[in-house]
Formats: structure tokens, sequence, C-alpha cells
């Protein structure tokens, strides 16, 4: 099993840095936060209230009698092209979009190992979607009742009656016409409506695990989505087939690949060939987070002598893993941190919120009220003292980026310390003025790409507390000239490289005038216990 893991590790992470590349061409078209590789969820979901919003109007003025049916969409397609064949060819590309949407999300997750341990709730309850989606789909082909409808019901027939579930087989409803009744499409119907309502909930269900999901791309993606496919529905405009003829095969047909591939794989194999072949990747997908586990997160941790209770780590946490729950200790304040070990991350974003996690504290053993056991925040104050003191040379710069973005060590350098965080949501802002009191002349910030955080949330909070949006927040006496982000993953280490020398000149030319750094941090003198948390 280790073998296993290694050669899947090899594998897949050589496939993610090619799809690195590739978002890097994107990055280049649409920006790093409006990559749509970076909202496959959200565009997802938008896409789905296409489907359902023009649906509406679809079922509205259908006939849904067998008679009508087929009659119903040729009217809407020809007579009302301008409008009902709009919305059907939107309708359907929507449909079509969604099945890409979803299968790209399904493979960026698992390139980027986002199965496994905490995630394992959101990937495996992503699973069943996949049959959800398909039925969906493949339903609203049945309803138009053409002769690609007449193909694709008789080959589910077929193939499900290869299980044998219904005590006869269905494949005899449609041995001819007067076998298909009006309430055969009433059924039809209802499960045309029934199973997106299910997919819906599955989707909701999915996202319970994550705080603020991203259900929403940016705005230019929507934009953007919806006059392509309003573009092609003009140019390209969903049509049907001849009505269906039970007493006839039907000739040549075009199929909806996205959705009718397995009617030309079963034909090409067997009913019971592709039973076995569906059954095996569903479970092989559902088994993915138990069979290659990764190395276990070393979870956060509360100390309640030092928690205050102010809940900054409940509302940053992506992963609803931290919980306010009334106090334990007998304090006279109402509530602790509480963190739940089987969905912590391991990001270390909370550390970053509380206000205890601040370097000016007085004393000699920092304790903070939350906090990772992995990279406390006491070693990090240490390491940032010891580095600075070691830099040499004009333009000194201290770096702090997520271990998952572009390789720190390779800036290293006499007049560079790297200190690479867990997430670079974990940064208290109180670090970046220690650095520079400390006498770093420069403070840069990095991370994943933008839109792209590992942990969800991590550059989002970072970038709020710098501009004070959020706490705690950088105070206003950090010379913001001496603070630089940049977001750069892991292929982007030349472009983190070329930012870091012209930010190195840019802190020259302020030396070279005089700018201030600030007063020297005075922990190690009689004082306050604590600085203000900000």
């Amino acid at each position: 099993m280790q073998n296993a893991h290694k050669e899947d590790s090899a594998v897949r992470l050589a496939l993610w840095r090619a799809l690195g590349a590739v978002e890097s061409w994107f990055d280049a078209a649409f920006g790093q936060r409006a990559n749509p590789w970076r909202h496959l969820g959200g565009l997802s979901f938008f896409l789905f209230w296409i489907i359902a919003v023009t649906g509406f109007y679809l079922f509205a003025v259908f006939d849904t009698s067998v008679a009508g049916a087929h009659a119903s969409v040729e009217y809407l397609t020809r007579d009302q092209w301008y409008l009902g064949g709009v919305v059907r060819s939107l309708h359907r590309y929507a449909s079509d979009a969604f099945v890409i949407t979803v299968l790209l999300h399904l493979a960026r997750e698992f390139l980027g190992g986002r199965y496994r341990g905490f995630r394992w709730f959101s990937w495996v309850t992503g699973v069943p979607l996949l049959w959800l989606l398909y039925a969906s789909g493949i339903g609203g082909y049945w309803l138009v009742w053409d002769q690609l409808a007449q193909f694709s019901l008789i080959a589910t027939a077929e193939w499900l009656d290869w299980i044998n579930i219904f005590g006869e087989t269905l494949t005899r409803n449609f041995l001819m016409a007067s076998a298909v009744s009006d309430r055969f499409f009433s059924l039809l119907i209802f499960l045309h409506i029934g199973i997106p309502l299910l997919l819906l909930l599955g989707m909701w269900v999915h996202i319970q695990r994550v705080s603020r999901p991203a259900t929403s791309p940016p705005r230019v993606l929507v934009w953007g989505t919806s006059v392509m496919l309003l573009v092609l529905s003009l140019a390209k405009p969903a049509l049907s087939h001849a009505p269906a003829d039970l007493s006839r095969v039907p000739g040549e047909l075009g199929l909806d690949w996205f959705y009718m591939a397995i009617h030309p794989i079963m034909y090409a194999s067997s009913a019971g060939t592709l039973w076995a072949v569906v059954a095996v990747a569903t479970l092989a997908l559902a088994l993915l987070p138990w069979v290659f586990r990764g190395a276990p997160v070393q979870v956060a941790n509360v100390d309640l002598a030092n928690c205050n209770g102010c809940g900054r780590c409940f509302a940053d946490c992506p992963y609803a893993a931290v919980v306010m729950q009334p106090r334990s200790d007998g304090k006279p304040l109402a509530r602790e941190a509480t963190v739940l070990k089987d969905l912590c991350a391991g990001c270390g974003i909370c550390a970053g919120a509380c206000p205890s996690s601040t370097p000016f504290r007085s004393v000699s053993d920092l304790v903070t009220g939350i906090d990772m056991p992995q990279l406390p925040v006491a070693r990090l104050r240490e390491e940032l003292e010891r580095g600075i003191a070691q830099l040499t040379g004009p333009g000194k710069i201290a770096v702090f980026g997520c271990q998952c973005g572009a390789d720190l060590e390779q800036l290293g350098g006499p007049d560079t310390l790297a200190l690479p965080l867990l997430c670079t949501g974990m940064l208290p802002p109180s670090f970046v003025e220690y650095a520079v009191r400390a006498g770093a002349d420069g403070v840069l910030i990095t991370g994943c790409r933008d839109g792209d955080c590992a942990y969800r949330l991590g550059n989002r909070w970072t970038e709020e507390r710098l501009t004070g949006q959020r706490e705690p927040h950088l105070r206003e006496t950090v010379a913001r000239e001496r603070v630089r982000v940049v977001w750069a993953g892991a292929p982007d280490l030349e472009t983190l490289r070329d930012n870091l020398a012209r930010f190195r000149d840019s802190l020259r030319s302020l030396d070279e005038r005089g700018a201030p750094h600030g007063p020297r941090p005075k922990r190690s003198l009689a004082g306050p216990r604590d600085a203000p948390a900000r």
C-alpha cells in the first residue's frame, strides 16, 4: 500500500504541475482572481441555476402528453425561436457545461490531493452527485419524445434490465406505441423535476463542512459564461430529431456525448460490463480518501488561560472546525474556543486570528489562545528574531509565505529571511510590524495563487487584515511601502524572485531618502504584560 501511495503521489503531483502550467495561461487572460479553473465549483452552481430558470419556462409551455410532447417542443424551437428556442438551447448547453465544470472540478480536486483527511466528507458526498447529475440530464432528453429519446430510453431500459430489480423487463414497455401512455410521461416529468431537486439537496450537503462556500463565481465569469452560452444558443440552436416511432428502429442520431456516451459503450461491450465499470469507478471514488490517507494532520490546540472567547478563530476557520462553547475553567468569561479535531485542516489560520498571537507580548514563553503544535507562534517569533539578526547588507527583507506556494527556501540569502508558514493566513499582522522594528527593511508576504489558497481563505483573510478590514489588523503606524504582497503558487518561483528583487530596489531607494523604519521592539524591557491586541 505504501508503494502504491508513493506512485499515486508522483503521478498525481506531475499532473498537478502540468495543470498549474495550464492555469498560468488562463491567469494571463483572466487574471489570477477570475481564473475559471479556480471557480469550477461556483460555476457549477451558477450553471445549475441557469438550467433551473430555463427549465421552469420550458415546463410552463410543455405539453405533458405523449401525443403533444414533441409538437410542443417543436413549436418552441421553430415558431418561437426568438424566445422559446433560445431558452431551450440555453437549457441544453448549460446542462452540457454543467457536466464539464463538475468533471473538471472533480479532476482538479483529485490532482491537488484535496480528498483526504478533513476533506473526506466533501469528497464522498460529491460522488453520488455524479449519478444525480447524469440522471437529471438524460431525463430531459426523454421528454422531447423524438427518435433520440426513443433510443436513449430503450438503451437505459436494457441496461437496467440486466440487474433485474423491477420483477419484469422494462423494455417490454416499448414494444409498441400503445405501451407508452400519458401516465408514463407523468412519471418522466416527475423524475425530471424530482431528481434535480435531489441534486440541489446533495449540492447543499456537499458544502456543509465548508465555511463561506464559493457558490458564486466572480461577476466577470458570470457575464462571460452567460454571453458565451447565449451566443452558442443563437449560432447553433438545439434541435429535435423526428418524432419517436416505436414501430421503427431510429436511424442516424446526433448524440449528446456528455450524457449519452454510456449507450454506445454498452452496445460495444455489454450491459454487465458497463455495470461493472460504473460500480468499480463509483466505489473507487468513494474509498479514495481512505486508500490514500496521506500524513496525519496536527490539529490546533486551545490554551484556556490565554483564550478570551473573542470568537475570531471561530469566524475565520475555513472548515467550521472551531466552535464556541461555555467556559469550562470557571473564569468569568462567556465562551471558550473548542477545536473539532476531525474537521481541523491544520492550516493555522485560527492562530493568525487570535489577539494573543502578537510577538510584542513581554513574556519569554509566548503561549497563545489557539496555536499549532507543529509551528507555534513562539517558535515563529524566535526564528524571526534570530533570522533578522543574521541579515546583512542593504535591502534586508523578511519573507513570510505558505508552504503550499512557491518554495521559499530558494529565496533565502544573506539579505533575505524566508519563513514558511502552514498557510499565509496563520501570520498575525503584528509580526509584520515586529519584523520591521527588529531590523528588516521590508516584509514580503506571499502564498498560493490569488483565488487558489490551499485552505480557501488564507489569502483573503491576510489581505483584509493588512488593509484594516478584518481583525487583527496591521496598525496604521507601519509604513505600507515597506510591505508587499505577491501571490505566487508553486510554479511561480521566478515571478516571486523578480518581485523580490524589485521590492528590494524600492526599499533601498526609501533608505537613501531616510524613510523611517519605526521604533525597535521593547519586549525585553519592563512594561505592560501584553501589548494591545489589534
